[in-house]
């Protein structure tokens, strides 16, 4: 099982980067998140709670981070048997940020544990209308 979206926006990378790794201001700008807790440092962990899933929080570690081009992140259970690795890409497009956001399940429970995950693709599409709209807003009053 996965999600994934995929946007162009109207904005430089640096810009974008610089909203996707501010994480105590995503409650701000993003309507599928509720709260925030941690630094987004590689090695870090931190924790997202959200509008999908109200009930839980997400506690995961930050494994990858290429400014301005890429963001991973992984959680899920000790030893491998449930993971799930979200990535954010970013690429410079004529003047543009290409946007992507991808994440995918696995480990042995992967098949038990992803019925009852809800589906999350009309959460992936709002936070990149969300970032989007916030980006290009940004950019705007920057320039």
């Amino acid at each position: 099982m996965q999600f994934s979206t995929r946007t162009t926006i109207a904005a430089p990378a640096e810009t974008v980067w610089a909203i996707l790794t501010d994480l105590p201001a995503w409650p701000s700008w993003n309507t599928t998140v509720t709260a925030t807790e941690g630094t987004v440092a590689l090695g870090q962990k931190v924790t997202v709670s959200v509008t999908a899933n109200p009930r839980r929080s997400f506690p995961v570690k930050v494994t990858g981070l290429d400014a301005p081009t890429r963001m991973v992140w992984i959680g899920g259970m000790p030893f491998g048997l449930f993971t799930g690795t979200r990535t954010y890409s970013l690429a410079h497009v004529d003047g543009s940020t290409q946007f992507a956001m991808d994440e995918v399940y696995a480990g042995p429970l992967a098949s038990m544990i992803t019925r009852s995950i809800p589906d999350l693709q009309p959460s992936f599409v709002e936070f990149a209308a969300c970032l989007t709209a916030h980006a290009e807003a940004t950019a705007r009053s920057t320039s």
